[in-house]
This record gives C-alpha cells, structure tokens and sequence, in this order.
C-alpha cells in the first residue's frame, strides 16, 4: 500500500467555493482507499455513533454551553505510541487532570502522512515498552481502535493533528468519535511546513471542513479549531488575527458553523486580553459581511508558545498566569502546558500538575474583566486597526474570494509570518517587546500598516532601545525571542549587587 499523498479527482482551481457533494464523494472514495483502515470508515455508522453519546462528549455542544456560561474550560496536548499508553494518558488527563476537553496529539510519521513508518514506530514502540513516536499514530490503528479511547473517558476528545495535511487523519478520528479537530489550512501550512504551499494547505483543509459540515448536514454538529501558530517565537496578535479571519472564513465557506479561533499568549495580560476580545468581534465582523451570520467563533487561548525557562518555579509561574491570561480575557478555553515544556514532551503526571495549576488559576481570576480600562480599550482599537487594512487587501486581491487572496497576499508579502519555515511565506515582517512588555511590529515589511500605526510602534521600541541603551534593530526582536527563558538574574538582577 502506497502512503504517498496522491492527486484529488476533478481537481479545482483554487477558490473559496463549497466543494459539490458529487466532487466531494470521489475525493472520499479516494482519500479513504490510501490505507486499509479508510476501509473501517462508514459515515452513517460514525454519525449514529456521535448522536449515541452525552452531549457532555460532544464538544461543539460543549463549547458553546462554556461560552454561554462564561466558563473557560481546560485542554492539554497529549501522544504517545502505542494504543495502551495512549489510553492511560486520556485516563490520567480526564479524571486526575480534570481536563474539560482530552487530547490526542498525533505523531510526525502521521502529520507527514508517513504510516508505513509510523507502522515501524508503533511495532518496535510496543516491543520496547515505551513510546518511540511523539503522538499516536491514529491513522494506523484505524478507527475502530480509537473508538476505545473516547469510550473510556468521560469529556469530549479532540484530534491534535499539528500537520497541513489532515484528509485520512480527520476520517479516522471523527468515524472514532472525536467531536473536535484542531487544524487550519493557513496557520499549519506556515507553521509546520517548508514546501507545503498556501494553495495546497488551504485545498486540504477545506477537505476536512467540507467533511465536518457533511456531519453536520446530518446532525452532528462537530467543533473545529484554528490552531493559532506554533512556530516557537513571537507572534503578535495582529498577525495571528489576521490568520484565524482568513481561515474562518474559508471554513465557513465550505459550512462549518462551529469553529473556534486559537491565540497564543503573548503574556502581557491586558494585550492579550484586548486581542481574544479582538480577535472574536473581528472574526465575526467579516464573517458577517461575507454573508455568514450564524457562525460560532469561541476563543482558545494558548499558554505561552515561544521558548520555556529550564527552572521549574520560573515554569510553573508561566503555566498559572497563562490560566489568568486566558479567564481574564474572556476565552472559552485555555490549551495547557507543563513545567516540562524545556525539555521535552512531558510526563502524564506533569501534564496532569500543568491542568490542575491553571485551572486554579483560572478560579482564582472569575469574573475578572478589563473592559472600560483606557489601556485595553486603546490596545483594542489598535489591534482593529492593524487588522483590519491586511484583511481587506487580502479580500481586494483576491476579488473577494478570501482562498485566491490569501495565495495572492502572501506571494506579495501583504500577509506575512515572522520566521515561517515554510518557503511560499516572505518572512519579512519582524516582532519585538516594546519597554512595556508588548509585543510589537518592528519591521513590516510589505504589509499594508497605516503610516501612523507604524509609527507607533516604531516609537514604542525605540523608548526600549533607548531605556537598555542598545541599537534600534534586528537585536531586538532576537532578544525578544528568548527573554522568558532567561533566568531570574538576568531578568531581574538584584540591583545592588555590585
């Protein structure tokens, strides 16, 4: 059995366009045939399944009772490669973690759509008796199989599928029964990937939400999630904002109705507090215009993305006030980390201290908000203001049609990632922590600020360079990177020392 990814039939030119039930049949037929356990896929039985469940496992139902509630709810990340680590995990992190939302993050092999090696993975991973795979290899065990992890937990499972190519891995995971599917067609592509285009990214994705909407045409409403980004640096909340609009509009074009938007922490509480508020109004600002008024669009925030202090105080600190980040700002749920995130994929019962540690956390912050205060009101409007001129250049350049813009945009540097792998995106936009702790554009590149937009963020960096007496550059934004795993001494030296 040949594992290659192959040609969809009736391939399209790129648009934003639903794909037709009858083109969407013939891509099943054949995405499903590219390794035996497609076999074990039957809509109707996986439908029959999702409607047998608690609407306490179902997780669009979930997500929007938190919304409605105004709870924010707890999910870690989670794989390991065999199917009985795997599941003792999922135990651990529902009953001792009392995680909201369990994970399963699958693993490289999977995400590069790489079974026959996952197949070796999982085979000398059993003989070993430890995980040599850094997730489950969901598409290898087929459905059926991981049907047995969601009968044994009692919250809703979400796939954590961290790949730009999702087409076997979401037909696996939801016939097994998990309600969430966590992927975008732009965010992934530029985080993940080097020679994935933006074309082929966002082609992949609207296989995965033309599927999602298909279950939803009969009954089952699903959660999908844009991923935010996981490129290991910083990200400012414009930039990511302007991903999770473009990929919720591409998902509510193929008919999704329930799709939640992912925002790293940039771990300046009233930043961003100011952009989960930001990023749902303006989600729903153009989702409205672009005809879509009935699309939910909850808010995830993650714990902090960029690199980890070694020291376990200094850790444990960043997993508790991410929960504090994310209950302040409003979000529906908090992804969460550990005190292991230095050095590797944690422990189960490190990931199970990370959760009970933010969920604290979060019961501690209830009912905390910031709204009316002049600082997070100015950074909001000034979050809207970045946005919005990206957006519509975006929309502009692709005559409306958001798929045709955003490939258009990024060929152009018009939309544009700091430090992408992947070769289709300029990278020529640059972030840094402004005196304050803000993160900043320190260079735009070519996308469209307003003149007086970068101008403010030009003399909020300076104010740093000049207070820390260093030059007005790229130094910046490379201190930046690496300020929150600095030890306690350089952070914060004891200013009498001699």
């Amino acid at each position: 059995m040949n594992d290659a990814a192959t040609a969809d039939p009736a391939r399209h030119p790129l648009c934003a366009d639903r794909i037709p039930a009858d083109v969407f049949d013939a891509m099943r037929r054949e995405n499903l045939a590219r390794w035996p356990t497609g076999a074990e896929v039957d809509l109707d039985e996986a439908v029959a399944r999702h409607k047998a469940m608690p609407r306490e496992k179902q997780l669009g139902w979930v997500m929007r009772q938190a919304a409605a509630d105004g709870r924010c709810l707890t999910q870690p990340r989670g794989g390991y490669g065999t199917f009985d680590l795997q599941l003792e995990l999922m135990r651990q992190l529902d009953r001792d973690g009392m995680a909201d939302i369990v994970p399963t993050t699958t693993d490289s092999y999977t995400r590069n759509e790489q079974w026959t090696n996952a197949q070796k993975g999982v085979e000398e991973s059993e003989k070993a008796g430890r995980s040599l795979l850094n997730g489950f290899p969901m598409v290898n065990y087929g459905p059926k199989v991981a049907a047995k992890l969601i009968d044994a937990i009692d919250k809703p499972a979400i796939v954590l599928s961290g790949t730009s190519m999702p087409k076997l891995t979401s037909e696996i995971g939801l016939a097994a029964g998990y309600s969430g599917y966590l992927g975008s067609g732009i965010a992934y592509t530029t985080s993940y990937t080097k020679e994935v285009s933006i074309a082929d990214g966002i082609r992949n994705y609207q296989y995965l939400d033309r599927l999602a909407a298909l279950y939803a045409e009969k009954g089952v409403e699903l959660h999908r999630r844009q991923p935010g980004f996981l490129t290991g640096t910083n990200v400012p909340p414009c930039i990511a904002i302007m991903t999770c609009v473009l990929d919720a509009l591409l998902a509510a074009s193929q008919g999704v109705k329930n799709y939640g938007l992912e925002l790293g922490q940039t771990l300046h509480l009233i930043q961003d507090a100011a952009a989960i508020r930001a990023c749902r109004d303006l989600a729903q600002e153009y989702l409205r215009k672009a005809g879509y008024h009935d699309v939910f669009t909850p808010v995830t925030s993650l714990h902090w993305m960029g690199a980890w202090p070694y020291d376990d105080d200094q850790a444990a600190t960043l997993v508790a006030y991410g929960g504090t980040l994310a209950a302040v700002g409003g979000a529906v749920s908090v992804t969460t980390k550990s005190t292991h995130e230095a050095f590797g994929i944690p422990t189960p019962e490190a990931n199970v201290a990370g959760l009970k540690s933010t969920r604290m956390a979060i019961y501690l912050a209830r009912r905390i908000r910031l709204d009316g205060l002049p600082e997070y009101e100015r950074e909001r409007e000034m979050i809207g203001r970045e946005v919005r001129p990206v957006i519509d250049k975006v929309l502009e350049m692709g005559d409306g049609d958001a798929a045709v813009g955003t490939v258009r945009a990024f060929e152009a540097g018009v939309a544009d990632i700091p430090w992408s792998p992947n070769r289709f995106v300029k990278s020529r936009v640059m972030p840094a922590r402004d005196l304050d702790g803000y993160l900043r554009i320190l260079s735009p590149g070519d996308m469209p600020f307003d003149r007086d937009v970068r101008d403010y963020h030009e003399e909020r960096l300076r104010k740093r360079a000049e207070r820390e007496g260093v030059s007005y550059g790229n130094d910046l934004a490379v201190s930046s990177v690496y300020e929150i795993s600095e030890s306690l001494e350089k952070l914060i030296p004891f200013p009498f020392a001699a």
